[in-house]
C-alpha cells in the first residue's frame, strides 16, 4: 500500500511506482562495501598488471607477427604462381585446340586433293597396272621377330 508523507508544502503518495525524495540510508553494519572495495581494487590493480607489457611478451608477440607475416607472403606468392600457371595452362589449351583445328583442315585438304579414282584410271590405263591374282600373293610366317627387314632374303617355297 501506498503513504502518504508530507514534504514541506507537497503531499507525496509514496508505493513502487513513486520515487523517494530523501530516501532513508541504512549504515552498512556487515562490511560488505569494505569488501567490495577491496575486492575492486585487487581487480584494478590485476586488470593494470595485465595491461603492461613486459619484455618477454613483446617478444613473443613480435615473433608471432613475423611469423604471420612469412606465411600471409608466402600465401600470396603461392597463390599468385597458382594462377599464373593456371593461365599459361588456358593458353596452351587454346593454342593445343587451335593446331587440332589447323591439323584437321589440312588433313581434309589432303583427302580431297588426291583424287583417288583419277590416280586408278592412270595406274591401270596409262601405266598399265593390274590389281595381284591369288596365285601372286605368297604368305609365310617369320619365326625370328615380329618386324619384318626390308632388305632380308623372302624364303622360297
Amino acid at each position: 500500500m501506498a503513504e502518504r508523507r508530507r514534504h514541506g508544502r507537497q503531499e507525496y503518495i509514496e508505493g513502487n511506482t513513486v520515487r523517494k525524495l530523501n530516501p532513508e540510508r541504512e549504515p552498512d553494519k556487515s562490511g560488505k562495501k569494505r569488501k567490495a572495495r577491496k575486492t575492486s581494487y585487487r581487480v584494478r590493480r590485476n586488470q593494470e598488471k595485465a595491461l603492461q607489457m613486459d619484455l618477454p611478451y613483446v617478444v613473443v608477440l613480435m615473433i608471432a607477427s613475423c611469423c604471420t607475416l612469412f606465411i600471409c607472403i608466402n600465401y600470396l606468392q603461392v597463390r599468385s604462381d597458382m594462377t599464373t600457371r593456371m593461365d599459361n595452362i588456358k593458353k596452351l589449351e587454346q593454342d593445343l585446340d587451335t593446331l587440332k583445328t589447323e591439323n584437321d583442315t589440312l588433313q581434309i585438304r589432303i583427302n580431297t586433293s588426291a583424287d583417288l579414282d583419277y590416280v586408278y584410271k592412270v595406274a591401270t590405263e596409262e601405266l598399265g597396272m593390274v590389281y595381284a591374282g591369288k596365285d601372286q600373293i605368297l604368305l609365310y610366317e617369320q619365326t625370328e621377330s615380329e618386324y619384318v627387314r626390308q632388305y632380308e632374303d623372302i624364303p622360297n617355297y
